[in-house]
């Protein structure tokens, strides 16, 4: 039933320093250095703050989520440590004022690294946050320039001894690679070198192109080298091997944990679970419900304001969609999703073909991506849309 289905909050706070040359996600550029934003940053992230406040409150008024109690709590971005920790706090405690939660509750903070100090770590484990993510992208500072990613890898190595000597034991890494000029050499030193810090998790993601970044449009202008996908896929097996040779498990394609570091809160994405997003652009998907908030900070104060919810699309899934759904999301798993995901005929025979090419296997039980299949998931996902 879907009322016994597993639910969490994303908050995206929609703040940076500045815009990586490959980020294509909604954000806003505030402040200038650390603890010195302009009047005008500063202006505009306390109305940000009393929209979310206005948004908690009208959601806990309709009562959408019921009794459940948070599996977790998420703050992304942007980048949720270009506000103080104070303030990173006083949001939590309005969602936990809203909300039940657990002892378990998994709490997670995404950070850049030069964003944080050893009194803003304490800040956020001693008000509940079990879980840091930094953005290191790379443990290779030639790396830094061409995506346009600020700071320095000292950074990186500063941050993660802050973190766990502030009480952060769940510590996550996020790389990428194939970035402009990266070799597998370079790629399997900053593994290396990643694993020296000891995290809990790791996140290794290939570089896209989105349309309309300035990594885009270096490319086009033959400033930076395109990106090269033999090359990726030699990456990705690099990682997988160093990465298992040190105890992490990959449980998604992008992700590797030691055992009981799995993110509780991405696992809500691709088991079928409920989730509310808050913050412009944020997505939710809630009773076989999908909608999405405007990706745009003045229009979500305005419509705030007015005390209206800033949604600007939304879906509701017949239940062949939410099974189709829960098959595609679920396939990003490692250990696959269940037959009875397979919901028409139309898809059994597609399910087929695709096991033909090689991208999927399948037992008396489940059906799962194969290597090469995992190097082609969005192909499969596609296909089974």
């Amino acid at each position: 039933m879907q009322s016994q289905r597993e639910i969490g909050i994303y908050v995206h706070i929609p703040f940076c320093r500045q815009r990586c040359h490959f980020c294509a996600f909604y954000l806003e550029v505030a402040g200038t250095d650390r603890g010195g934003e302009t009047a005008e940053g500063t202006t505009r992230i306390d109305a940000f703050r009393l929209a979310l406040t206005q948004e908690i409150d009208l959601y806990r008024r309709q009562d959408s989520i019921g009794s459940r109690p948070l599996q977790s709590i998420y703050f992304g971005g942007g980048t949720p440590t270009a506000l103080p920790a104070v303030q990173l706090v006083s949001l939590l405690q309005l969602v936990q004022a809203a909300w039940p939660t657990e002892a378990s509750t998994e709490i997670t903070v995404e950070a850049h690294p030069s964003t944080v100090t050893p009194t803003d770590l304490k800040i956020l484990v001693d008000a509940g946050f079990t879980r840091i993510s930094f953005g290191a992208e790379s443990m290779d500072e030639n790396d830094f320039a061409k995506i346009g990613r600020p700071g320095r890898v000292r950074d990186t190595e500063t941050a993660v001894e802050a973190a766990r000597a502030a009480g952060f034991v769940n510590i996550n890494l996020d790389l990428m690679y194939g970035l402009p000029g990266q070799s597998l050499e370079s790629w399997t030193n900053t593994v290396r070198s990643l694993l020296t810090l000891e995290p809990s998790h790791v996140s290794c993601y290939a570089l896209t192109i989105e349309d309309g970044t300035r990594l885009s449009r270096n490319i086009a202008l033959n400033l930076v080298p395109e990106t090269d996908d033999a090359l990726q896929i030699d990456m990705e097996s690099a990682a997988e091997t160093l990465l298992a040779e040190t105890g992490f498990i990959r449980y998604e394609i992008s992700n590797y944990a030691k055992p009981g570091f799995a993110c509780r809160h991405n696992l809500l994405y691709w088991t079928d679970g409920d989730y509310l997003g808050l913050g412009p652009s944020a997505q939710s998907y809630v009773q076989g419900v999908r909608f999405g908030n405007v990706a745009d900070l003045t229009a979500y104060i305005d419509r705030l304001t007015a005390r209206q919810l800033p949604i600007t699309d939304r879906t509701s899934l017949s239940d062949n969609e939410q099974q189709r759904d829960a098959l595609v999301f679920g396939l990003r798993l490692l250990r696959g999703v269940p037959l009875h995901r397979v919901v028409d005929s139309a898809q059994h025979r597609t399910i087929h073909t695709l096991i033909e090419k090689g991208l999927l296997e399948a037992d008396a039980e489940l059906i799962r991506l194969t290597s090469l299949g995992r190097r082609y998931a969005d192909t499969v996902a596609g296909e089974l849309f």
